[in-house]
């Protein structure tokens, strides 16, 4: 079965999370998912709450920016979301907005030698090593966790280009794709991440998600398009459950496992977007 979820975009104030989330698990809401976006909301802080609230539904962070972010922070929280809500929580870590990581003084040189680094050493603490490694931009001497998750939990990356699709594919459990990717987008994004996982000798799953501009109601058309105009994103949805479903559809064909149905940024009823994706679209979906 194609996974199916929503975005809870930032652009809503928090204190509106609550009722979402809410809201997500009473209708069978597979999949909530938020984001980290400068400077709106914080990821781990919403998704801490947001399970909190809720007793079933997942919650994902996609993605955490890599360069705000020590590597050992990053395994503490992740640690900490995993053990407190086993089987329920879904983080995602990435190169962030470079303009944004400027701002902030973070933007390194070498953003996919940072993300290498800090998969590889955030791969190993989950496990419960203690490792020390002296990286470009890593750097950890004798670090363990003391409360490491279970085994098994996934790590994903966010990828865009060629290079880091492959680099998600060698060391990452699995790729989240942003919206404006196309069906045939993900057919290549699958071939590279692909590549990737040869290289470095991995034949377990790789789960590849997919977010999706999606919108129903009257003026549903007209809001898709004035977003894309905005983001410069070529791939959307806008019609009934119907449609929307079918959208859905076309992205499972090409190689996604997830496709998470992401509101545009002047969505009108976000809770009605939550019960439309959850009770009209996902019995569409096969």
């Amino acid at each position: 079965m194609t996974g199916l979820g929503a975005v809870f975009r930032p652009q809503l104030p928090p204190e509106r999370l609550r009722a979402i989330a809410r809201l997500a698990d009473e209708t069978g809401l597979e999949q909530l998912w938020l984001w980290e976006d400068c400077f709106l909301e914080g990821g781990i802080s919403a998704a801490s709450a947001a399970l909190a609230w809720t007793e079933r539904v997942r919650v994902g962070v996609g993605l955490l920016p890599v360069p705000l972010r020590n590597v050992a922070v990053t395994a503490m929280e992740t640690a900490t979301l995993h053990r407190l809500f086993p089987g329920r929580a879904t983080l995602a870590v990435g190169h962030g907005v470079q303009n944004w990581m400027g701002q902030v003084g973070a933007r390194v040189e070498s953003p996919l030698t940072l993300l290498r680094e800090h998969l590889l050493a955030l791969r190993a603490l989950l496990d419960g090593e203690r490792i020390t490694t002296g990286g470009r931009y890593v750097e950890l001497d004798d670090v363990a966790l003391d409360w490491p998750p279970e085994p098994g939990v996934e790590l994903l990356a966010g990828a865009t280009g060629p290079r880091t699709l492959r680099l998600s594919g060698e060391a990452a459990d699995g790729t989240i794709l942003t919206a404006g990717t196309s069906p045939e987008d993900v057919r290549r994004a699958r071939r590279l991440i692909d590549e990737g996982r040869k290289s470095a000798g991995r034949t377990d799953p790789h789960k590849v998600i997919v977010y999706l501009l999606a919108t129903t109601g009257p003026d549903a058309s007209a809001r898709v398009q004035a977003e894309q105009a905005v983001e410069g994103r070529a791939s959307g949805v806008a019609g009934d459950a119907g449609t929307v479903a079918e959208a859905v559809r076309r992205f499972a064909e090409a190689g996604a496992d997830t496709v998470i149905l992401q509101p545009t940024a002047d969505e009108p009823d976000p809770e009605g977007f939550v019960r439309f994706v959850a009770t009209e679209v996902r019995p569409l979906v096969p």
